[in-house]
């Protein structure tokens, strides 16, 4: 009866930490709705968030001003920052979890450096592929972020090779890549400079329908392709003793991981550019809400990811009057304590 009692008491714990969980995500989807909205309230125009709503309750086939304005400009800005805003913090969830390092992001690794550079190379250069150069820009972006990905992949099967270390190694990416980039920007025209250091920010004035929708269908895919492998991350999380304990490929895993947080790190970049600390914030933000189970955590990081974005995207229109703030100098302003107080932890 003791047994009995105990297992009973076991799943009703169990069953009452899932239902927050529940809870945690229907708020956060309805949080990403919310400043979805105020996002795209927000401009030069006098537009508030009453007539936002009923344009989009409306649809598309309304001909007037702020209609033009909501559906031909903010709205592509604004689920543009939902597709990149995923990538990022989906690719930083998982890094952090195949390295076992919480300082691991793209941008602390330097796989954003890396993807940045290549897609300078794209700009310069103006390849395109199929006749698109966003898809020749993004190609490139992720053959240099696989290339970043790769080595720390290798470097982290060296003995020895600790999260401290990790990031010392991103630290060397990221002065490499930048100090590329910067060569490129030093030897291009002047036109084909500027357009580089506007891009290098995190600039959301380049969104379109097209970055909306790749990055919305990038996310979505690495969520699915990941909610494959959730029981395995979660595994992952005790150890990789651990995980080959219970027949897990660690390598094969790990492999795929970091292939799949390229793609999106370079989907994120691609588009966009460089915008830095969101696939660091946002799964620490989700892990103290939801815990360490992959079937929770990857989703409530995604959005939290998308609502890092949109809060930037709405503090950058409200910082400027008349123009937009490069969003990645929003992120980078408030990601830059957060990774202070995250080394400040691991120090102690």
């Amino acid at each position: 009866m003791n047994q009995f009692a105990e297992k009973s008491e076991g799943r009703s714990i169990y069953s009452a930490i899932n239902w927050k969980r529940r809870i945690v995500l229907a708020f956060t989807i309805a949080a990403v709705l919310a400043l979805g909205i105020v996002d795209m309230s927000i401009g030069s125009s006098n537009l508030t968030f009453r007539e936002c709503v009923r344009i989009l309750l409306q649809g598309p086939g309304v001909k007037g001003t702020y209609e033009l304005i909501v559906w031909r400009v903010r709205l592509p800005m604004t689920l543009t920052c939902v597709g990149v805003g995923g990538c990022l913090a989906l690719s930083g969830l998982q890094v952090q979890t195949i390295t076992n390092n919480p300082l691991a992001s793209p941008y602390t690794l330097g796989i954003s450096s890396g993807a940045s550079f290549g897609a300078a190379i794209a700009i310069v250069t103006g390849i395109s592929i199929f006749g698109f150069q966003w898809i020749g820009t993004a190609a490139i972006a992720f053959a240099f972020a696989l290339f970043v990905t790769l080595m720390i992949f290798f470097l982290g099967k060296m003995k020895g090779m600790s999260a401290h270390t990790l990031v010392l190694v991103g630290i060397i990416m990221n002065f490499f890549f930048s100090a590329l980039q910067q060569y490129l920007q030093y030897r291009a025209s002047a036109e084909i400079a500027q357009i580089i250091s506007n891009w290098s920010f995190g600039n959301l004035a380049r969104a379109s329908w097209t970055s909306a929708i790749v990055g919305i269908a990038v996310t979505f895919a690495g969520v699915i392709y990941f909610a494959r492998l959730s029981w395995k991350l979660t595994a992952f999380t005790a150890g990789e003793e651990r995980a080959l304990s219970l027949g897990i490929p660690v390598e094969s895993l790990k492999m795929q991981v970091f292939t799949a947080s390229a793609l999106l790190i370079a989907t994120g970049v691609g588009f966009i550019g460089t915008v830095g600390f969101v696939g660091l914030v946002a799964p620490h933000c989700a892990r103290m809400l939801v815990g360490e189970d992959q079937r929770y955590l990857m989703p409530v990081s995604t959005l939290f990811g998308i609502l890092v974005m949109l809060a930037a995207s709405t503090v950058s229109k409200l910082m400027t009057q008349g123009s937009m703030l490069p969003v990645g100098i929003v992120t980078s302003i408030v990601g830059v304590p957060f990774l202070f107080v995250l080394l400040m932890r691991e120090v102690r």
